[in-house]
């Protein structure tokens, strides 16, 4: 594909990596060619890189996939999910998922990113209703604006909460930053 179609979110399969297209500008100076500033982001790592393409410059698309599954249980230090379509069992390392491990609990819908066959991403809700598992009481009267303490959340991840969320009620958990965000009822 040429570099004059180049969109943000667009995954490209550069030498140097599987990289996506964060910004792009097109640039044409008074003297001289036209060109393409863009902005990448490493798929794997998530290191961002500058780069600067003639305008016209091919590159190498890279067409991701994406899967529904159903993530169905935990063996060991590998997640099982079922493909919603062909209902193929299909087993994740821990690491692959990286941070999204901390929000899927059995049985949540997740859309997995495949190039190829290896898992690229993972895409989740902006936030999820998890159940606390494990928090300190709240001390009556200790109502200091503000104040924090740990909870653990059934999918074993440990967030800051205030104050008047005990065990067993449910949070709402913003996926992207991993913060809580509110106290849900059901």
């Amino acid at each position: 594909m040429s570099t004059n179609d180049l969109k943000n979110g667009m995954s490209l399969d550069l030498p140097e990596g599987l990289f996506s297209v964060v910004e792009f500008q097109h640039v044409k100076p008074g003297k001289g060619g036209a060109f393409v500033r863009t902005k990448l982001k490493n798929v794997r790592t998530g290191a961002v890189i500058d780069r600067t393409y003639r305008a016209d410059e091919k590159l190498e698309r890279a067409m991701i996939d994406k899967r529904e599954m159903q993530y169905l249980y935990r063996d060991g230090d590998q997640y099982v999910f079922m493909d919603n379509t062909s209902y193929d069992q299909l087993h994740v390392a821990a690491e692959t998922l990286g941070a999204s491990a901390r929000f899927v609990k059995e049985g949540d819908p997740v859309v997995l990113q495949m190039y190829r066959s290896e898992i690229v991403g993972v895409d989740l809700p902006a936030a999820v209703e998890l159940t606390v598992t494990g928090t300190e009481p709240g001390m009556q009267g200790d109502r200091v604006s503000g104040a924090r303490k740990p909870a653990t959340l059934e999918t074993g991840f440990i967030l800051q909460v205030p104050l008047f969320v005990n065990q067993g009620d449910r949070v709402k958990v913003d996926t992207r930053s991993g913060e809580y965000l509110t106290r849900t009822t059901g």
